[in-house]
């Protein structure tokens, strides 16, 4: 979940994710027809090494079941069914979609280039990128109550 949420991938690239992509610090992904680039950052890479090395995989994708097939959208969706029990929190809110939003929302908070996050994302419209990062009407208001052009 974390290598999903750091990179921005979605779940069906996680097969992508292999233990000479770690080395590498990057691997593409063939998605749509399209290939798109992804880093991994440095702390991520450090972290699946670790991993890598407890897990004792050789090569090929780092996240597999226990038969050696590569985890998929339903390995991953009960992980987080589990967690939001531990957690608390409501199973129908948590998708693993949702780590996609966060990874988009928290790089265009850093410097508001959407045509970058289009890019990192593998969009090629910005207007499929601006689902990811609608602002909420409670977040325009804030916003408009601290501007004071009312005297």
């Amino acid at each position: 979940m974390q290598t999903l949420c750091a990179t921005g991938i979605r779940v069906s690239e996680l097969p992508y994710i292999t233990v000479e992509a770690v080395e590498r610090g990057r691997t593409t992904v063939r998605c749509k027809g399209k290939n798109r680039v992804i880093l991994l950052p440095k702390r991520l890479r450090e972290e699946l090494q670790l991993y890598v090395f407890q897990n004792q995989v050789q090569c090929g994708p780092v996240f597999v079941t226990r038969y050696g097939n590569p985890l998929n959208r339903s390995n991953i969706w009960r992980e987080m069914k589990q967690l939001c029990v531990a957690a608390g929190v409501s199973e129908q809110k948590v998708f693993p979609h949702n780590l996609r939003h966060l990874f988009a929302r928290s790089f265009y908070l850093l410097d508001k280039d959407i045509a970058k996050l289009a890019d990192i994302l593998g969009h090629s419209s910005i207007d499929t990128t601006r689902i990811y990062i609608i602002s909420s009407g409670e977040e325009h208001q804030k916003k408009l109550d601290c501007m004071d052009l009312v005297l």
